[in-house]
């Protein structure tokens, strides 16, 4: 792989076989950029994914096309591994300068559709209740309440995301002219999330089936946030972390050559970050049981969950993130048979079973 950081800063890089990347930046966020990847097709190039709605994002996305000898006027199709900002933010604005098509699951198409539909405010009003439901002390919920009464609501990020107008159909090869791209459905991250298989040659000889573009389902050096959910109109009792493990196999009975992910670095031995991958859940899950010895409410058990820092040191908006992934693993306890719900609340405790 070839890259090149270019005059205006901007990082390019040559994956072989008519494939790019570009670091776009996503804004005041650790994980610094998405890689926003370019496929060569007999059509016109092909984006998937295409960064973060943000002015410097697009500026980058635009500078990145020019380093590779193309235009974003150029561009003939977006495909979207999934719904997130980081990854849709700037497909809208892609489709306006070129005609381009946008490609996205239907299960986050519908997210999609209900974020732009729904008064801003139901949004937060949904996640003050659950988090309340939850055990979130006052003090957490206060600014939520106070954001919902002093109408600052039109800068949660979606409000203005792009509606796709074609389907990706998992199992099925996407229409794109002279490449065999396959959609793998990939659920956890999103309900709606896909990986992409090429299914080429690599280019370079790599022994495997094919390279995957592999969105947030599999990076080299981080597990994707595996939360809830979230749909005020759906009552049905969602597994997401179960999603998550099953399309991990998935993905590691396809053998491909080399990973191209979102995040972070290109890399090999897809099989082996796999089993990295659902070890690391196993002995979460483990450690988890251990904790719910004594009844805990999901806040309890997020606050007492190993993070990447202390608690006391997670910002509000990342905690509200954080609990929903203890609700995931309690769901997958649950459904296992390894824990249970303790009968009263709100809010709702749960016990090792």
């Amino acid at each position: 792989m070839a890259q090149v950081t270019h005059g205006t800063g901007t990082q390019v890089a040559n994956h072989g076989g008519g494939v790019h990347s570009i670091k776009v930046p996503i804004p005041d966020n650790p994980l610094g950029h998405t890689l926003v990847h370019l496929v060569d097709t007999d059509r016109g190039p092909v984006l998937i994914d295409t960064g973060w709605d943000d002015p410097v994002s697009w500026d980058t996305l635009v500078a990145g096309l020019a380093a590779l000898g193309t235009a974003v006027t150029d561009i003939h199709g977006v495909v979207i591994t999934h719904h997130h900002p980081d990854h849709h933010g700037l497909s809208g604005q892609v489709r306006e300068a070129s005609g381009a098509w946008i490609a996205m699951h239907e299960a986050d198409t519908a997210i999609v559709r209900r974020t732009r539909e729904s008064e801003p405010g139901t949004w937060l009003d949904y996640l003050t209740r659950k988090l309340a439901a939850v055990g979130a002390p006052d003090d957490h919920l206060a600014p939520l309440r106070a954001a919902r009464s002093g109408g600052r609501l039109r800068t949660l990020p979606g409000l203005r995301a792009a509606l796709p107008d074609r389907e990706i159909v998992p199992g099925e090869l996407l229409d794109l002219a002279g490449r065999r791209l396959r959609a793998v459905w990939t659920p956890g991250h999103t309900p709606g999330h896909v990986c992409l298989h090429l299914e080429e040659r690599h280019p370079a000889g790599l022994a495997g089936n094919g390279r995957l573009f592999s969105g947030d389902h599999l990076l080299p050096g981080i597990s994707p946030h595996i939360g809830l959910y979230e749909d005020p109109d759906d009552t049905a009792v969602t597994d997401p972390l179960g999603d998550y493990l099953a399309s991990l196999e998935r993905i590691g009975r396809l053998g491909v050559a080399e990973v191209l992910p979102a995040h972070q670095h290109a890399f090999t031995d897809a099989g082996g970050r796999v089993r990295e991958l659902l070890d690391h859940h196993e002995e979460r899950l483990t450690g988890l049981l251990a904790l719910l010895a004594t009844p805990l409410t999901p806040w309890q058990l997020a606050e007492r969950m190993e993070w990447n820092r202390p608690w006391e040191q997670i910002p509000h908006g990342s905690r509200s993130i954080a609990v929903s992934e203890a609700e995931s693993h309690l769901r997958r306890l649950v459904k296992l048979g390894r824990a249970e719900a303790v009968p009263g609340g709100p809010p709702v405790t749960y016990i090792a079973a």
